[in-house]
């Protein structure tokens, strides 16, 4: 038995088998539900819709101006989306799977509203240039809520790091105690990976600022256009001089996440840390409980659950990078349908950031520091070690020389279960006696250079430890955020 979905149907000669859609005339049959699910994008590309509308508009003043259409059709035009505006802010429009994306959704209910005007807004354009021209709207429009998010990052991290310029906190490498740093040096960093973060968006919005409408399908159009008044009304910087790129490359959309992806990649860093100070093995920070969850049969417990999802989100955007990389490598010139898939992906990743940003600005001001522990595990990795060979090279000794002599003092403090200061003067020169010359140029001072202070101290230069020169680094800071 035949499925009457399947069966060839019989159309009168001329007669569109499926007069809804805008491009119908040219197939014998209609395009089956499976295949109407699978290549609509209504569901995720209506959150387009205002960019659309904007699109709409500037394109229709610009054929009025050029005479290409009357001021009365303009007039319908202009009421009649301004209606489709209301109807959707108000969650009112009735949205259709037949009509495929938000382009047609529109343009269908303009024209049912405004008669032969609404047929005739596109003239002069293609939904290949459309779909083009909404994508830049909509990320130009993301990418400055997200550089607004990261000032609000920053600024938190200011605050916090303003606070903490003079707390001792171990700094790490191989998570091994290196040498001393501040809490608020420590921030800064992140502070400064935060700012070229935000260049990086500033640079990808410029190149996203390109109006691509008017390359119409793919050639350009026969109409007398003025694509430079629509660029300006717009707020494009310019207009893609090349029909073929404008309509089919997605360099800005990829640029974007990977930008989105070196973002949270920055931000998955911070969250591991905090995440280990906030084990009760490291002790040195706490978060507020609101940014924690417990533990189902565990009562003790207190997760640090907002960090972890930002590491595994952050995996989901690099994800969506390597998905869009890897859904233009293949296409030729000019626009292809694989490039609905461009939108999901780039969506996701723009919503994920945005969230991942307002969630850190305010769990930052809820950290709470324990600048005891903090100092108390400076205590456990020899971490002035390095000051004091540079103690021995201020007094003549050669710096290879000087390494050999610490890292035999290292050594005997190791075996005593005790720090370098505990050993003083007369059994660092005991450890010391193997490299010549290194034990006869200790003196009393020597105890100023191995404490947390003097280590902090003698970092005293743009970018160094020294407090001084954080709090300085804070303030040149703020001066560059206004």
């Amino acid at each position: 038995m035949s499925d009457s979905s399947t069966a060839p149907q019989q159309h009168p000669a001329g007669a569109s088998p499926d007069p809804d859609k805008a491009w119908s005339g040219r197939f014998s049959e209609p395009v089956s539900e499976l295949v109407k699910r699978y290549t609509a994008s209504v569901p995720f590309d209506r959150r387009m819709a205002a960019q659309d509308i904007r699109g709409s508009l500037a394109h229709a003043r610009m054929l009025a101006r050029q005479g290409i259409i009357p001021a009365a059709d303009l007039a319908d035009i202009e009421r009649g989306l301004a209606r489709i505006g209301d109807e959707i802010e108000r969650g009112e429009f009735a949205w259709s799977l037949d009509d495929e994306d938000v382009h047609l959704n529109i343009e269908k209910r303009l024209t049912a509203l405004v008669g032969d005007a609404g047929k005739r807004l596109h003239t002069g354009r293609s939904r290949n240039d459309q779909v083009a021209t909404d994508i830049r709207l909509w990320l130009r429009d993301a990418i400055d809520q997200i550089l607004a998010l990261l000032t609000d990052f920053q600024n938190r991290l200011l605050d916090l790091a303003e606070q903490h310029a003079g707390t001792p906190l171990p700094g790490f490498t191989h998570l091994q105690v290196a040498q001393p740093v501040t809490f608020g040096h420590h921030l800064m960093a992140y502070y400064e990976m935060a700012s070229r973060d935000a260049e990086r968006f500033s640079d990808c919005r410029r190149r996203t600022n390109r109006l691509p409408l008017g390359a119409a399908a793919l050639a350009g159009t026969s109409y007398p256009i003025d694509r430079r008044s629509v660029a300006d009304e717009l707020g494009f910087d310019s207009v893609c001089e090349n029909s073929l790129d404008a309509v089919s490359d997605r360099d800005f959309a990829i640029e974007f996440t990977a930008a989105c992806a070196l973002t949270m990649t920055h931000l998955s860093r911070l969250s591991e840390e905090l995440i280990l100070w906030m084990s009760p093995r490291v002790g040195f920070i706490d978060l507020a409980d609101r940014f924690c969850t417990g533990s189902s049969i565990m009562p003790q417990k207190k997760n640090p659950d907002v960090p972890e999802l930002v590491r595994g989100k952050t995996g989901r955007v690099n994800g969506h990078l390597v998905a869009l990389l890897t859904l233009m490598k293949g296409q030729p010139l000019a626009y292809n349908k694989d490039n609905q898939e461009d939108k999901e992906p780039l969506f996701d990743t723009a919503d994920t950031l945005i969230d991942t940003l307002r969630i850190y600005a305010d769990m930052i001001p809820g950290i709470r520091v324990r600048a005891d522990n903090m100092r108390a595990a400076l205590t456990q990795g020899f971490a002035t070690a390095t000051d004091l060979a540079d103690y021995l090279v201020r007094k003549g000794l050669p710096f290879r020389d000087a390494h050999e002599a610490v890292a035999l003092a290292v050594r005997a403090a190791e075996s005593r279960g005790c720090d370098l200061p505990d050993l003083g003067v007369d059994g660092l020169r005991d450890a010391m006696q193997a490299v010549a010359g290194a034990g006869e140029r200790l003196a009393d001072d020597v105890a100023a250079a191995l404490t947390v202070e003097g280590a902090l101290q003698a970092r005293s230069h743009i970018g160094g430890t020294a407090p001084d020169q954080v709090r300085a680094a804070i303030a040149r800071a703020r001066g560059r955020m206004g």
